[in-house]
């Protein structure tokens, strides 16, 4: 604890002295240094509280403390690997088994969702004797090399993609070829993937799986439209691939509706993989993969061990026990449910306020608000989101943007933030989307109201790159 006594610059020294730089920090240009946590709220050495609306890792709250007494009690008797008996690997595992359909029997212990998912891909390749994989543009599923391969948004700033990988279109309703308007977007959607499967096959590659987080959330909080992934697994699995469903951001209770993001879909759906991480252990290294018997059996097939070191072990499961005693009893899920209703009813409230807001959507607490410079072109408000987020956090509110142009802002707090964090937050956005619109020249452009049949055009971006920064010191 004597380092949290340690100067804030003093520790971004060592940092840059240390650390790699593509190890990057929230608020580069003003780090916060974060020495303690408690439910929603973060402290920094100055003993500042910030609102913290996007830690989805902390699920039921930071340093909760029946998770932090399951820990340490564990600790105190037993912490070692999976190759003896022990009842919290069994008992956790019965406890899972319980939220997700009877299908889904079959599990394996990991200490990351990057492990969860490479093990997936591992599994879908064993059972279907195929190599290709189909994914979502702009998808992120993890950092490890067969993961990067497998991330849009990852691979096409590295090596670019794999002949092996196939990647179909976003089902994005809010910017994507198939909008609101259009009259049955699930399908338009899946018959993208029908047709990206045609052409793979065309060429002689065979389809192993396909991977999509249930909510897509680094591609910008997109909810696909409902029926689209029943249709795509229906391509899929013609193909003689896997679904793959990718729940590390969004399982557990945060949509509210339902315990796991892919039972949006209904009863009926149920995918062949589904990978966990991050509020699985609510800050703990703890991860899973759950399949099917069949697909488990094709794997021991090989008759190579599968064996995780740290994965499984008494104390990560006596962890992962206790997040979900704490989802239980404090009834979170429910809570989720209501308290992300008010939330998006009062940031839609903003949307018909302030013409920045193009689209605010999202379901429990998996909330995103999509900032606009143009409302016909929708031309994404990348600048202004990024000063947005930093004057919340001046406000003691962190908050973060994500999507392909940097300009949704991402609501995954706690589990345990209350409808006071989201009127208070509401309040801190309307005050400052207020100031923006009296300063900053491009939200005006928002208000022009270009005449029936002409189509709206961009501004012309003015000659300095920084023009939004000048704007607000003029």
């Amino acid at each position: 604890m004597a380092a949290d006594t340690r100067a804030k610059a003093v520790t971004l020294d060592l940092r840059r002295r240390l650390l790699s730089s593509s190890c990057r920090l929230f608020f580069p240009e003003d780090p916060v240094k974060i020495i303690r946590g408690q439910g929603q709220y973060l402290y920094d050495e100055q003993g500042r509280e910030y609102l913290d609306c996007i830690n989805n890792v902390a699920h039921v709250g930071h340093c909760h403390p029946t998770v932090v007494q399951a820990a340490h009690e564990q600790n105190l008797v037993l912490n070692t690997n999976s190759r003896y008996l022990h009842d919290n690997i069994v008992d956790y595992a019965q406890r899972l088994s319980e939220t997700l359909p009877e299908q889904l029997s079959v599990f394996y212990f990991l200490n990351s969702g990057s492990e969860a998912n490479d093990l997936a891909l591992r599994l879908a390749r064993q059972y279907t004797g195929h190599q290709d994989v189909v994914v979502l543009d702009h998808a992120y599923h993890g950092h490890l090399s067969s993961l990067i391969d497998i991330s849009p948004y990852k691979f096409r700033n590295l090596g670019g993609q794999k002949e092996w990988v196939h990647v179909a279109p976003l089902p994005d309703t809010y910017r994507g070829p198939y909008r609101e308007d259009h009259p049955n977007p699930a399908e338009a959607y899946a018959n993208e993937v029908k047709h990206v499967i045609s052409s793979a096959q065309e060429k002689g590659r065979k389809i192993a799986a396909f991977f999509a987080e249930s909510l897509p959330s680094v591609s910008g909080q997109i909810i696909p439209p409902a029926g689209y992934f029943s249709q795509v697994a229906e391509h899929i699995r013609r193909a003689g691939g896997l679904f793959v469903a990718d729940e590390i951001q969004v399982g557990f209770g945060r949509i509210g509706k339902h315990f796991w993001a892919f039972q949006l879909e209904g009863e009926d759906f149920v995918p062949d993989i589904v990978t966990m991480g991050k509020s699985i252990g609510n800050g703990h290294p703890v991860a899973c993969m759950a399949t099917t018997q069949a697909v488990s059996r094709a794997f021991e097939a090989t008759g190579v061990e599968y064996f995780n070191t740290f994965g499984g072990n008494p104390v990560s499961c006596a962890v992962g026990l206790a997040v979900l005693d704490v989802l239980k009893t404090e009834q979170l899920q429910a809570h989720a449910t209501n308290v992300g209703s008010f939330l998006l009813e009062h940031l839609s409230q903003q949307k018909a306020k302030h013409p920045i807001i193009g689209d605010v959507r999202g379901t429990g607490l998996f909330i995103g608000v999509d900032l606009i410079k143009d409302e016909t072109l929708r031309t994404p408000a990348t600048e202004e989101a990024e000063y947005l987020v930093s004057r919340l956090k001046e406000n003691y509110i962190l908050l973060s943007t994500d999507g392909p142009g940097r300009n949704i802002l991402k609501f995954k707090p706690p589990m345990c933030f209350s409808v006071d964090n989201a009127q208070h937050v509401v309040a801190k956005l309307d005050d400052i989307l207020t100031d923006m619109e009296e300063k900053v020249r491009s939200c005006e452009t928002l208000r022009i109201k270009h005449p029936p049949g002409k189509p709206d055009l961009a501004p012309p971006p003015p000659a300095d790159p920084q023009h939004f920064n000048l704007y607000l010191l003029d």
